[in-house]
């Protein structure tokens, strides 16, 4: 993402309630979201639940741990895609295809700790 795209990113969410930021580890991904963590004041967290390659038990794990707040987890398309199918799988609704692309959104609404639904939002304007 570029710097336009994460200023745009902050706006984009300028009036959801946000508690925690968690990113992968990867410099990308927590530059993607260090504009809103500073905009909010508020640490960005780094889990190897986000990276590549992880596991879907380890990131469907940190999703249940942070579900009981809004959350904003900045990851990476292989593992959105794992977690939408596991969704899909489960019955949640979720509007806005397959789609994952490269600095999208996607909002999941969480209640009773489960996942009920989700939305796409597509990537802020590029550069």
């Amino acid at each position: 993402m570029g710097r336009r795209q994460t200023d745009a990113l902050v706006a984009q969410l300028q009036h959801a309630t946000i508690a925690r930021i968690v990113s992968s580890p990867y410099v990308r991904s927590r530059q993607t979201v260090e504009p809103l963590a500073a905009e909010r004041g508020l640490p960005v967290e780094l889990s190897d639940a986000l990276t590549e390659g992880a596991a879907l038990s380890e990131t469907l794990r940190l999703i249940e741990k942070v579900s009981d707040q809004p959350t904003v987890l900045c990851t990476h398309g292989d593992v959105i895609e794992a977690v939408l199918h596991h969704l899909r799988e489960q019955g949640v609704k979720l509007k806005g295809g397959r789609r994952f692309a490269k600095g999208s959104t996607w909002v999941l609404e969480v209640e009773d700790g489960n996942v009920t639904s989700g939305r796409y939002q597509p990537a802020p304007n590029s550069d």
